[in-house]
């Protein structure tokens, strides 16, 4: 029997901030789906839910969660995950997602997106929280890589391996992070391109988009920080098209963007970049695939 075709529709969107909320709204033919920080709405009345739901009736929504720490040495809180299935019940989301991030252990709350070490407890840790997560939730969540300045202690891995792992283990797919995987490649030296060979391309989900800064840290050694204020470079657009030549499924790709607002003209230029950039990648998929 001949392999049956899966069709790619791939969408572009743009991350929900109450900055360009008008703006969003007043240009839904320009943005195919809104990414809401999931974060934001924990603790939000019935009515300020309706929102949320009124919203999602609008342009698909997906859900972001920012604080669960799903890398984390120690079990997710019942209630923060009851949280965000408040939410999801609201918004009826396509898909939510979360950081392979370690925050909190001993009690202490860091407030901050570590990267966890890098180990067998660690992949073992986050699939017991994502499993949670799924049980709790009603769905498992994508797990999306982060940006560090340091690499983590008790690392045995490399970080394509342990993300590798950590979505073998749970058993969810990828939200990959382009401008992280950019950051980190730049900041430690390694080929951004041998990072995706790792990944198992049918885990690829979803992507973010985002720009940053170069720093310089008192150590002397300048290094690109993530901070979501900035254009998405050149080199995030080129890793685009690479992921779109290897993605068997259909992606959604979110600009982010956290502050400094450009006017919204300038956001939809970088959508249309990404779209060309999907667009070129998945040309170079059909002509592989044509020529096998």
């Amino acid at each position: 029997m001949a392999d049956v075709a899966v069709e790619i529709r791939d969408r572009v969107g743009l991350g929900w901030r109450p900055e360009l909320a008008a703006a969003t709204l007043g240009h839904l033919d320009t943005v195919d789906v809104v990414e809401v920080i999931a974060d934001d709405w924990f603790g939000a009345s019935a009515r300020r839910l309706r929102a949320l739901r009124t919203l999602a009736s609008q342009v698909p929504v997906v859900l972001h969660g920012v604080s669960l720490g799903l890398a984390s040495s120690q079990s997710v809180a019942l209630s923060r995950l009851e949280a965000m299935a408040r939410v999801a019940d609201a918004a009826r989301p396509e898909f939510w997602s979360e950081h392979l991030a370690f925050v909190r252990a001993g009690g202490y709350e860091i407030g901050h997106l570590a990267a966890p070490p890098r180990s067998a407890d660690t992949v073992e840790g986050t699939a017991a929280n994502v499993d949670h997560a799924h049980r709790v939730v009603g769905a498992a969540p994508l797990l999306e890589n982060i940006a560090t300045l340091v690499e983590p202690p008790g690392r045995h891995h490399s970080e394509a391996e342990w993300v590798a792992a950590a979505l073998e283990a749970s058993a969810t797919g990828l939200l990959l992070d382009l401008h992280n995987l950019h950051a980190n490649a730049t900041n430690f030296g390694f080929d951004p391109l041998a990072f995706l060979e790792h990944i198992p391309a049918a885990r690829l989900r979803a992507i973010h988009l985002a720009g940053g800064r170069w720093i310089t840290p008192p150590d002397g050694r300048p290094r690109v920080l993530d901070d979501h204020l900035h254009d998405v470079p050149e080199p995030v657009f080129a890793l685009l098209e690479e992921v779109a030549a290897r993605a068997p499924r259909s992606l959604t790709v979110i600009l982010e963007r956290d502050g400094r607002y450009p006017p919204f003209p300038v956001l939809q230029q970088q959508m249309d970049a990404a779209r060309r950039a999907l667009a070129a990648g998945r040309k170079r998929r059909a002509d592989r695939e044509a020529a096998a």
